[in-house]
C-alpha cells in the first residue's frame, strides 16, 4: 500500500516547501511528431527547477522527512551519503535549512562547481578515488 507523507511543519516558510513544485511540461506535440498515438498525452516534470538545481531534491527530502518522522534522524545525527552529485547537493541544501550536519563522499573528479556548491551549503566533502566510483 502506498502511504503519503505530510510535509513537516518545519518546512513551512522555507525554500524546502518549493521542492517538487516544478513545472509540468506538455510533450504531447513532440510525442505525436514521433509517431506516438495521438490520444496519448505525454507530460514531464521539470525536476531540474527544484531549489538548488538538483533533480534528486524530491527524493532526498522524502528520505529526510521519513527518517525524521520515524525517529531515525534527530538533531544529534549526521546525514552521510555517497554521491556523484545530485542527491548530495539536495541533501546539503536540506541539511543547511534544517540544521543537520551533512558529510558527503564524492569522487575527486566531480566538477569543481558541484564541490563548491555542497561546501557552500555547509556540507563536509570527503573525496574518494574516482576509479572506485562514488562508493569508493
Amino acid at each position: 500500500m502506498i502511504r503519503t507523507l505530510e510535509r513537516t511543519r518545519s518546512n513551512t516558510g522555507t525554500i524546502l516547501a518549493q521542492i517538487g513544485n516544478t513545472p509540468l511540461l506538455d510533450l504531447s506535440g513532440f510525442a505525436r511528431a514521433q509517431g506516438v498515438v495521438p490520444a496519448v498525452g505525454v507530460f514531464a516534470k521539470a525536476e531540474w527547477a527544484n531549489p538548488g538545481g538538483s533533480v534528486k531534491a524530491r527524493a532526498a527530502l522524502r528520505m529526510v522527512e521519513e527518517a525524521e518522522t520515524d525517529g531515525r534522524l534527530t538533531p544529534d545525527k549526521i546525514i552521510v551519503d555517497s554521491s556523484s552529485g545530485n542527491t548530495g547537493i539536495a541533501l546539503a541544501l536540506i541539511g543547511a535549512v534544517k540544521g543537520y550536519q551533512v558529510h558527503l563522499v564524492m569522487p575527486a573528479n566531480v566538477s569543481a562547481e558541484r564541490k563548491a556548491l555542497v561546501k557552500a551549503y555547509g556540507a563536509r566533502l570527503i573525496e574518494s578515488d574516482p576509479l572506485e566510483g562514488s562508493d569508493g
